[in-house]
């Protein structure tokens, strides 16, 4: 089974390269789901020299305080008999310590790298693999020791800040706790304990472990606790015997330790009968096959995380899509290929299946109308300015039975107004239809990736909506001075022929401009120019239609497209430059769906072994 451990140990050094691990995040990754074992403790529990001893090497720093103030990862691995001992930190790859008081200065080194030369903590981890044949495979997440107040140089958040850290580790379903208590303190107030049944209140991922059991007051001894009297758990608790300061002065190497500790609980009366299960040496032992027995548990839920992963990747990997050819001809294609993709979505815009397209409509259903509704001709139609246009129109000889001139001048003056509100529907409508460019632009997946070729197609396409916008303009305006170049003549026919309406050429010059009977000229003129306004609301939006929507659907790209041939290769390829950020994201899931593909075959065939 120490392939397992070794498989798993593999996974998460390669999940850490990639960065693939959650210890600051919410998402589950494939090392969260691995199994790992967290050492949580008070400051000053013992907690550091535990877990030397597990490892048989000073190599963690000492002092007083926050000693430890970032998580430390340490993954142990089991090496033949007879070969040197060394490590390797994952932020210095390819260099391997030998020696193990260098150890202890990097990672002093790569804490003050991260937090400054203060007493602050951050959540970011050290990864140290030790590679040793005295060591059991093992992985282990050493974590700041909790404290109760905030020491000088120290935030006050200090407290709750160590605590939220150990929680985000030791909330993970998958995460098995050591948790180290001092024996010459008041196991109720053990930090390790309480925060590990918040946690963990059945009990079933903590392990116990009592430390500075030869510290204890004459006259009292441990035996309630770890024979789980006292406070009770799944498994056994394991007392040790820790270097005191002064063997640590003395530089009083491992071995010599332990065998002191295994004399210690095998001589003193009140634990000879638990010395069986007690010390280092067992604590190692019995960590490395606790875990074995969960990675083995944890399998089904490790694959099925594994294969939904892999899923998830290849699914963005598509979404991404794949790097363009080489060749000039596999450039053109792709180009071709992706501004097909970007027109489509832009008629699918315009023909309903995607929003959008009905604003168009509403120009000519309600923002046309409005504007034609809103024409004020009451200054055109004054009885003042009626009189002024039919006077100048008679000139020096007054007109004989209606003023024809006058009429047209009229007519004229009022329908020209209509001007503004066509080329305001033409403007509304190039608007929509930009902003439609822009929406299918970002919808055009295959745009993301050539951040160019995206504002190329971008501006070709605007250009386009210009040049249509001002054929159209042209058009519609067109419309507007034709009514105004010739009236309907049946509608004046149409008009009741009295003589008092026509003027009678009986009464005088000054009888025929009269109030009454401007009024009936002004009445008629806004008659006729009602009448175009209505035959201009149905016209207008089929001239815009016609130049600018239906081109839109028709020719949007055709211009780029006939520039686009005149390109050689190296201005093909500019504009396939990829955003950088994709390049990253796709040579990033691609490394990662590799590991997750390896793991995929490993844990399968070590599920296939057990």
């Amino acid at each position: 089974m120490e392939n397992l451990i070794s498989l798993v140990n593999k996974i998460q050094r390669a999940c850490t390269a990639l960065g693939d691990h959650g210890e600051a995040s919410a998402l589950p990754t494939l090392w969260d789901s691995l199994p790992a074992i967290a050492v949580v403790g008070g400051q000053s529990s013992g907690k550091s020299s535990v877990l030397e001893s597990v490892v048989g090497k000073d190599f963690l720093p000492r002092g007083s305080g926050i000693v430890t103030r970032r998580p430390l990862v340490l993954q142990l691995h089991k090496i033949d008999e007879g070969s040197r001992e060394y490590a390797e930190f994952l932020h210095l790859p390819r260099k391997r310590f030998t020696d193990f008081a260098a150890v202890r200065r990097e990672i002093q080194d790569e804490t003050d790298r991260e937090t400054g030369r203060s007493k602050q903590i951050s959540s970011v981890p050290i990864h140290l693999s030790i590679y040793s044949p005295n060591v059991v495979n093992l992985t282990l997440i050493d974590l700041p020791g909790l404290t109760k107040v905030a020491i000088e140089g120290q935030p006050d958040s200090i407290v709750q800040d160590i605590e939220n850290m150990v929680r985000s580790y030791i909330e993970k379903p998958n995460c098995i706790i050591l948790a180290i208590s001092p024996a010459n303190q008041d196991l109720a107030t053990s930090d390790a304990i309480k925060i590990s049944r918040e946690v963990d209140p059945t009990g079933e991922r903590t392990l116990g472990v009592l430390t500075k059991i030869d510290l204890m007051d004459k006259g009292t001894d441990a035996v309630d606790i770890l024979e789980g009297k006292s406070y009770r758990l799944k498994f056994p608790w394991v007392g040790v015997v820790n270097r005191s300061q002064a063997d640590i002065n003395k530089n009083v190497d491992m071995i010599a330790a332990r065998r002191r500790e295994r004399d210690y609980f095998a001589t003193t009366p009140e634990y000879k009968h638990l010395a069986h299960r007690m010390g280092s040496e067992h604590l190692a032992k019995m960590l490395s096959k606790h875990l074995e027995v969960v990675i083995k548990s944890k399998i089904p839920g490790i694959q099925s995380l594994i294969n939904k992963t892999i899923v998830e990747i290849e699914s963005e990997l598509s979404r991404l899509g794949k790097p363009i050819a080489a060749d000039a001809g596999g450039k053109m294609y792709s180009i071709m290929e992706i501004c097909r993709l970007f027109d489509q979505i832009y008629k699918e815009h315009l023909d309903g299946i995607r929003p959008g397209g009905d604003k168009i409509y509403n120009v000519f259903d309600n923002q046309l109308p409005a504007a034609l509704k809103r024409l004020q001709f009451d200054k055109q139609l004054s009885m003042e300015n009626i009189r002024k246009l039919i006077t100048e129109a008679d000139g020096y000889q007054p007109h004989l039975i209606a003023p024809e001139q006058g009429y047209r001048r009229l007519i004229e003056s009022s329908v020209v107004t209509i001007r503004g509100p066509a080329e305001a529907a033409v403007d509304a409508v190039h608007g929509l239809l930009k902003e439609l460019v822009h929406k299918a632009i970002s919808e055009t997946i295959e745009l993301k990736q050539y951040p160019a070729l995206r504002v190329e197609v971008s501006n070709a396409a605007v250009d386009s909506l210009d040049r249509m916008k001002e054929t159209s303009k042209k058009a519609t305006l067109q419309l507007v001075d034709m009514e105004c170049s010739y009236l309907t003549v049946d509608f004046f026919r149409k008009l009741p022929q009295d003589v008092d309406k026509g003027g009678n050429p009986t009464h005088s010059i000054f009888d025929r401009y009269n109030d009454s009977y401007l009024r009936r000229i002004g009445s008629t003129v806004l008659s006729y120019v009602n009448m175009v306004c209505a035959s201009l609301r149905n016209s207008i939006p089929k001239s815009i239609v016609y130049c600018q929507v239906r081109e839109a659907k028709r020719s949007l790209l055709d211009h780029f497209f006939t520039e686009l041939g005149k390109l050689e290769q190296k201005q093909l390829s500019s504009l396939l430059n990829e955003d950088p950020a994709i390049m990253e994201r796709r040579a990033g899931l691609a490394k990662r769906l590799e590991l997750y593909r390896s793991a995929q075959a490993e844990i399968d065939a070590a599920a296939w072994s057990k």
